[in-house]
C-alpha cells in the first residue's frame, strides 16, 4: 500500500502556492507509506547560468550522509562557462550547461561512488528522503516550494528497501517522472532483458523497472500514451501509475483496477490521488469535476 499524487496547475497565479496545496496531499496519504517519500517539482528557470544556454538541472542524492559542499565545489571547477549549486532537501541540484553533463557524469562515479542522479531536467527538482512524508514535508520546508507541477510519492515497501534510492519518483530520461502503486509480477525478467540493452538501474525496486521500460519504449518513438500502453502490455502485476512530463501529467490503472485513484478537474488544475481526502483541501474541490479512472484507459493533461 503506498500513496500516489500528482499536481498539474492550470492558472499560473497558483504557483506560488504549489507546496501550500501538496504538503496536504502528502499529510492525507501518510499512513499509506510511512517508510518513505519523494516529491517531484517542476518550475520554469527564473534566473540561468552566465552563459546563453539553457542550464541542465541535475537532482542529486545518496544512501550515506554527504559532504554536499565538497561535492559541489568539485562539480563548480568542471563547468567553466558556470554552474549554481544549491542543497535541496536531502540532497543537493546543480544547474550545469549540457557539454558538462558527461564530466559531471565521470566525476560522480569516480569521486562519489555513493552519490546518484536523482533526476535530470530542464524544469526538475527531485527530493527523496527515508521517515514519514509529513516529517519529510515539515523538515526541508516543501509548504515554501513553487512551480506548476508536481508529482509524489508515500512508500510503504514490500519487495525491496527502504533507502531513498529505492524511493520513488524515478526519472529515467529528462523532465520524465513516474511514480507507482502497486507491484509487477515480471519486473525481474524485464529488468534482466533491459540490462541486456545496457540500460543500468538505482535500485532493485520493481517500480524501477517499469518507469526505465517506459523509457525505452519513448526513446523509440512512441508517445507518451502509446509508451503506457507498451507497460500495460509488458509488465505483469496490479498498478496505477502517474506520470510527468515537463508539460503535463499522465494517469493509468491496469485491467482490473485493484489500485485505488481519484482525479478532481478544474479550470484552475488537475489533481490525482489515491484518495478522495487527498483532494478535500483544494481550492474549489467542491466545484470540481471528481472521478475515478477506467481500467486501462490513459488519461492525459497538459498546461
Amino acid at each position: 500500500m503506498c500513496g500516489v499524487i500528482g499536481l498539474l496547475l492550470r492558472d499560473p497565479t497558483l504557483e506560488p502556492q504549489l507546496g501550500s496545496l501538496l504538503v496536504p496531499m502528502l499529510e492525507a496519504l501518510d499512513e499509506r507509506g510511512p517508510d518513505s517519500s519523494g516529491i517531484a517539482v517542476y518550475a520554469d528557470h527564473r534566473d540561468g547560468l552566465r552563459s546563453e544556454t539553457p542550464a541542465l538541472r541535475l537532482s542529486l542524492g545518496a544512501d550515506v550522509p554527504v559532504d554536499w559542499m565538497a561535492v559541489g565545489c568539485a562539480l563548480l571547477d568542471l563547468c567553466p562557462s558556470g554552474a549554481d549549486v544549491q542543497r535541496f532537501g536531502a540532497g543537493a541540484v546543480i544547474d550545469v550547461p549540457e557539454s558538462a553533463l558527461p564530466a559531471v557524469k565521470d566525476a560522480l562515479a569516480t569521486e562519489w561512488p555513493d552519490v546518484r542522479i536523482l533526476g535530470t531536467g530542464w524544469n526538475l527538482r527531485v527530493l527523496k528522503d527515508t521517515g514519514r512524508p509529513s516529517d519529510t514535508c515539515a523538515r526541508y520546508g516543501v509548504r515554501d516550494w513553487e512551480g506548476y507541477l508536481a508529482i509524489a510519492h508515500t512508500r510503504m515497501a514490500t519487495e525491496s528497501a527502504v533507502t531513498v534510492l529505492h524511493s520513488h519518483p524515478f526519472v529515467p530520461d529528462r523532465d520524465l517522472c513516474v511514480v507507482h502503486n502497486g507491484s509487477f509480477s515480471n519486473y525481474a525478467t524485464v529488468r534482466r532483458r533491459l540490462q541486456d540493452e545496457g540500460i543500468t538501474f538505482d535500485s532493485d525496486n520493481d517500480s524501477e523497472v517499469g518507469a526505465r521500460f517506459l523509457a525505452t519504449r519513448l526513446a523509440l518513438g512512441d508517445d507518451l500514451e502509446e509508451a503506457t500502453r507498451w507497460v500495460m502490455k509488458e509488465m505483469d502485476g496490479f498498478f496505477t501509475l502517474v506520470i510527468t512530463s515537463a508539460d503535463g501529467m499522465s494517469v493509468v490503472r491496469d485491467a482490473f483496477a485493484c489500485k485505488p485513484a481519484v482525479v478532481a478537474e478544474t479550470a484552475g488544475y488537475v489533481a490525482v490521488a489515491s484518495e478522495y481526502r487527498a483532494l478535500a483541501e483544494l481550492p474549489g474541490i467542491a466545484d470540481a469535476v471528481v472521478f475515478e479512472p477506467h481500467p486501462e484507459e490513459v488519461y492525459t493533461w497538459t498546461r
